[in-house]
């Protein structure tokens, strides 16, 4: 494995993080600066994981930061700052970095972050690999190597084909491949959907048209039939063809002959014809929608595309890829994604199949906030809609932000707090707003909650009411905070309106981080 780079004025910080690494068996190399990091990518073996602090003479770690990215952009880097101001932080993410580590640390942490960075850049490593192979279509689920098998028969066959599949499951692809191992290769690949086009104009775009046939005619154009001659015209939702055009449609694929919308004269295309279509041809045909004559025409031989849900083993795989794609268009690097929110990804059964997949990697592109993917950055739909329990009378225990359990009210306390209690009318006045009304804040439930859960307490003679409470309310107010910052301490810390150093005193007096 390649060393971890501690980049940091500080020697004390290198020192520690150093030996913390060297414990952990993880081959380490330090630097006192920037212009010596930079140096070293130059001269030296590149490292697994770059760890830098922002503020430092001789140079910027985000300076340093925008330069290892832009020459290794896969490379994870965690910048960390005894500085809490959320431009850094923002910077900081918007420069692509791995995470942002704010100083004083705790150091089983910091190394935990270090340790999880290098996993990451190790899978990628040899998913990077793997993308360096990568064909035009993946699949190692047994339904598509079935796909690929028939891809491979009909290499050398003019043969017409059928592709059945739910909408997004890739018959477009699955088109293009047949089309590129054919004999026909060389020659074009043109592609029509036939639901998307109004039927007046559906006859016109596939056979042409003389000048003058109608209206806005203004010159001869050729079609689809045509602009395919010598290589393969894809028929998408083949299924939607309104039926007066199948009869013409069978007639070109029975002689290869049609006539151009207003033409006298007949025109000959050498084109195969690749059809497919969502809906069950059969039920169509039956339902007297769809000529027989024409789906026995078009059904000499037929591929069924599995939905991406009879094939979950390559969610993954295509999840890298599309993250991979979407950073190629936008001109940025391409986001990793976590085991946890590839497992959520794979369970999910994706009705749009691979195409909703696609998307929804182009979406955690550009909204994802940090380089790395977890559950909790992924979209509403794969999240599930979970439902509010109904309100309590009490308020709830001090939140965990860990594996650890839930604190346990007091029994005394839940035998004192019937469901049907009623709030006597509260002592205290509500606190005036601005225009010299109560404010949402005083006028809200709460205050009323909290003035019943204290009376209970009090009369119950349940001690050290005071500090129950004002733990309880305390851990309300930072798991809020850190759960619309995803667990940013810093930004949280900011939001809250206390210091970096305030608010991981509380979370660790409060027990928020076991």
């Amino acid at each position: 494995m390649k060393p971890i780079w501690i980049v940091d004025d500080d020697q004390s910080i290198r020192f520690v993080l150093e030996k913390a690494l060297m414990r952990d068996e993880l081959p380490v190399r330090s630097f006192s600066n920037p212009r010596d990091v930079i140096a070293a990518l130059d001269a030296e073996d590149l490292p697994q994981v770059l760890v830098s602090d922002i503020r430092m003479p001789g140079g910027s770690g985000l300076d340093l930061l925008a330069h290892v990215k832009e020459r290794l952009p896969g490379l994870p880097v965690i910048v960390m700052t005894a500085y809490s101001d959320l431009d850094s932080a923002v910077s900081a993410f918007q420069g692509g970095a791995f995470e942002y580590l704010p100083k004083p640390f705790d150091l089983p942490k910091a190394v935990e972050l270090i340790r999880r960075a290098v996993d990451e850049s190790l899978r990628e490593d040899v998913a990077d690999e793997r993308m360096a192979q990568m064909p035009e279509m993946l699949g190692q689920a047994p339904a598509m190597q079935d796909v690929f098998r028939a891809i491979g028969r009909l290499s050398q066959s003019n043969v017409t084909v059928l592709i059945t599949g739910e909408s997004g499951s890739g018959k477009e692809l699955v088109a293009r491949a047949l089309h590129k191992h054919s004999p026909r290769a060389n020659g074009p690949f043109v592609a029509i959907n036939t639901a998307a086009i109004p039927k007046d104009l559906l006859e016109s775009e596939l056979f042409g048209h003389e000048r003058g046939a109608f209206t806005g005619a203004q010159t001869t154009r050729r079609g689809r039939f045509e602009q395919a001659d010598g290589g393969t015209l894809f028929l998408d939702e083949i299924g939607d063809m309104p039926f007066d055009l199948q009869t013409r449609l069978l007639r070109v694929l029975s002689d290869g002959q049609f006539y151009r919308v207003g033409g006298h004269n007949p025109m000959r295309s050498n084109v195969r014809v690749i059809a497919a279509t969502h809906q069950n041809l059969e039920d169509r045909v039956k339902q007297g929608v769809f000529r027989e004559d024409l789906f026995h025409r078009l059904n000499v031989i037929r591929l069924r595309l599995p939905a991406l849900r009879e094939r979950r083993e390559d969610v993954p795989a295509l999840a890298r890829y599309f993250l991979q794609k979407s950073a190629k268009e936008l001109g940025i690097e391409a986001k990793r994604i976590a085991e946890p929110a590839l497992a959520r990804l794979a369970a999910f059964d994706f009705p749009g199949n691979v195409r909703q997949l696609e998307n929804i990697c182009h979406w955690l592109t550009v909204m994802a906030p940090a380089q790395v993917i977890d559950v909790k950055d992924l979209p509403p739909e794969l999240m599930g809609l979970v439902q509010s329990p109904p309100a309590r009378a009490s308020l709830p225990p001090a939140p965990s932000l860990g594996d650890g359990p839930a604190p346990v009210e007091s029994p005394a306390l839940a035998e004192t707090l019937p469901p049907t209690v009623v709030p006597a009318p509260s002592p205290f006045p509500a606190f005036p707003g601005p225009g010299g009304g109560p404010s949402g804040l005083g006028a809200g439930p709460w205050l009323h909650d909290l003035e019943r859960e204290a009376r209970a307490m009090l009369q119950a003679g349940i001690p050290e009411v005071w500090d129950t409470l004002t733990r309880k309310f305390e851990a309300q107010l930072i798991h809020a905070a850190l759960d619309i910052t995803r667990g940013r301490r810093i930004e949280a810390a900011h939001k809250l309106g206390i210091g970096r150093n305030t608010i991981t005193r509380k979370i660790q007096e409060l027990g928020l981080d076991d």
